[in-house]
């Protein structure tokens, strides 16, 4: 028996270890749900059309490794797998249908007409496993007019009412910095498949599950929605990227820059007069309880403002620290070299062939005495021979396959 490296033990480790998912995925959205399984012990197998040079995100740049692979890349696919095939062909269909065999979940997030086009739906695919699990994830869904519609994150966000919520209210509307469509709806796709997966367990069938960046998009509105279809009210944008209805909950100066104060609940509120030693504030009636705040914003932002400018940002978080909810506002440099991400360990790293160590997010499930697995984004197509050896094709039909453009 072939002994095992560290390597291969980290691949087989995890809280879903044993679980085999097919993923027809490119970009962002679907990446970066998968890679939550895999980051989990899942073995995600990519399936890249190599006529097209793979996963369409190797060639984003601006930060390139070599051709065919990019750091966009690698942050959205380490701990994965990668076989070249080509589904529009025939015999590369077929060796799609032999892999199905041998898994639990086939992943997509293809245009909404796709999966049924190319046979990744569980109507397809449910006479070579009852039990297979099918996700798509797509811009609109499967159905109805949109079906066919290619669709992007910044688009969802602006459909859905977000550039309305961000910003300052004379300004532009504005998106959010990330693509936060995209991110929540692969989180939401890779709960929608373990879920389908603890069915298919129970009950040895599978079904198809939908998610779509517009549907996620939509339910993220969540309270605001609520209140909009049962009262009427239309939350605004407000100065200072303030909460709608409590109040301090927003962005305040400070002798140097900004900070973020959250008195969500009325303790804290108390907490913040102690701390500015202003107990004229806890007895102000202007000041009383969530809705005077609210009412006298205006006039506590001013006075708030007048106190907090006497310290610089980074006093103040330490005088607070654990008392009064608050954050200092960072740009994307200091939040990475903070000194709490090194205390929590937040960021991975994993020994790249070219680029040699790369460091990215880790993630964020923590799993108790469990190592987490790290390996590097795969290159394109280097486990097509494995996977079909695996799956029983001899070397002559691998060979053949390879020979008549269905394989890389």
């Amino acid at each position: 028996m072939k002994a095992t490296t560290p390597v291969e033990e980290r691949r087989t480790s995890g809280p879903l270890a044993g679980l085999r998912i097919l993923a027809i995925e490119q970009y962002g959205a679907g990446p970066f749900g998968t890679q939550h399984l895999a980051d989990l012990g899942a073995e995600v197998v990519k399936i890249e059309n190599f006529r097209e040079g793979g996963d369409v995100s190797r060639l984003v740049g601006p930060h390139f490794l070599s051709p065919g692979d990019s750091y966009f890349y690698q942050a959205f696919n380490r701990n994965k797998r990668s076989i070249g095939l080509d589904l529009k062909h025939p015999d590369g269909l077929a060796v799609l249908r032999k892999l199905v065999a041998g898994c639990d979940a086939v992943f997509n997030n293809l245009r909404g007409d796709l999966p049924a086009r190319l046979g990744l739906d569980y109507a397809s695919l449910s006479n070579i496993r009852k039990d297979i699990v099918c996700v798509h994830l797509s811009a609109y869904g499967r159905e109805g007019s949109r079906a066919a519609w290619p669709g992007y994150d910044y688009l969802m966000q602006a459909e859905a009412g977000y550039l309305s919520l961000t910003g300052e209210p004379e300004s532009y509307p504005a998106r959010m910095g990330l693509s936060i469509i995209d991110l929540m709806t692969g989180t939401t796709a890779a709960m929608a498949l373990l879920a389908g997966v603890v069915e298919a367990r129970s009950t040895g069938h599978g079904r198809d599950h939908d998610v779509s960046l517009f549907d996620v998009a939509i339910h993220n509105l969540g309270y605001l929605a609520t209140w909009y279809l049962e009262t009427g009210h239309q939350t605004k944008r407000l100065p200072r990227s303030a909460h709608p209805s409590l109040t301090p909950s927003q962005l305040y100066k400070t002798k140097d820059g900004w900070i973020f104060l959250m008195c969500n609940k009325e303790k804290f509120w108390q907490a913040l007069t102690q701390a500015l030693c202003r107990p004229d504030l806890a007895v102000d009636p202007r000041f009383a309880g969530f809705s005077a705040r609210l009412k006298h914003r205006d006039t506590l932002t001013d006075i708030l403002d007048g106190d907090l400018q006497q310290r610089s940002t980074a006093e103040w978080v330490k005088l607070f620290a654990g008392r009064v909810p608050c954050a200092p506002v960072n740009d994307i440099v200091q939040a990475l070299d903070s000194d709490f991400v090194r205390e929590r360990n937040t960021i991975d790293a994993f020994t790249h062939p070219e680029a040699g160590i790369v460091r990215s997010p880790a993630s964020p499930v923590r799993v108790r005495e469990q190592e987490r697995p790290l390996r590097a984004a795969p290159a394109l197509g280097e486990y097509t021979d494995e996977a079909l050896t695996s799956a029983g094709f001899s070397i002559d039909e691998i060979a053949h396959l390879r020979s008549a453009g269905a394989i890389q």
